[in-house]
């Protein structure tokens, strides 16, 4: 299951140990940096799911370093932890590319759930949910049983063969981009778990072979594609 890497750019001490920790605590990873300046050079090397930004900073204020990252990356969400509440402040913040915003003193479990909600869209997450049941070719893949069922057989999958099949299914024809699969499934994009997800690819073959309109195809280096000939 995915475990989102969380940037965090605040300038104090106390509050930005604290969220740090909350945040740890409910399975996020996070870096902590102090300063706008900081957070832009962590932010370059990637690898981030999410940022938060403190508005008040030195080196580099928060609208600024958002508006930055902004012309890097135009998808990944940018949240505003501020002690302004001032209207104005919002629409800057807003303007320079934020997904949300969030005043001091804020509840936690509010956090929690715009950071849940806001990650499930911006991975494909909410997606993954919709749906139990797919069609692919002459079988049935009931995600929820874990089954695969076909005229002759039914072949039960484990827990990460059918969360691959569904990320599959629910890219039918489209790439699925293979660190959005380790991300998602193994919770992180590494060479050992690249090896693993290879092994589960080939297994997933093996159990659709049967129907020469489904085909399971590697693109080196970029993903895995599910093609269903539904001609």
């Amino acid at each position: 299951m995915m475990s989102a890497k969380i940037l965090l750019v605040e300038d104090d001490p106390n509050f930005g140990n604290v969220l740090k920790n909350f945040l740890e605590l409910n399975d996020y990873t996070v870096q902590l940096v102090r300063d706008g300046q900081a957070g832009l050079e962590a932010f370059s090397k990637g690898g981030m799911d999410l940022i938060i930004l403190d508005v008040m900073m030195p080196k580099m204020d928060g609208f600024t370093l958002a508006r930055q990252i902004r012309e890097m990356d135009k998808k990944t969400p940018v949240f505003f932890l501020t002690a302004k509440g001032m209207k104005e402040d919002m629409l800057a913040g807003y303007r320079s590319g934020a997904d949300d915003f969030l005043t001091k003193p804020f509840d936690t479990d509010v956090l929690l759930y715009k950071i849940k909600t806001v990650l499930r869209r911006s991975m494909g997450l909410a997606d993954l949910e919709d749906r139990d049941h797919f069609r692919i070719g002459m079988y049935t893949f009931d995600y929820k049983l874990r089954k695969v069922i076909e005229p002759e057989e039914t072949v039960q999958l484990s827990p990460k063969e059918a969360e691959l099949l569904k990320l599959l299914c629910v890219h039918e024809n489209d790439l699925l981009p293979r660190q959005k699969a380790l991300k998602l499934i193994w919770g992180e994009d590494n060479y050992f778990n690249g090896r693993s997800m290879d092994v589960f690819i080939t297994k997933l073959r093996k159990y659709l072979k049967k129907d020469p309109n489904v085909e399971i195809v590697s693109l080196h280096g970029k993903g895995v594609r599910l093609l269903v000939n539904k001609g």
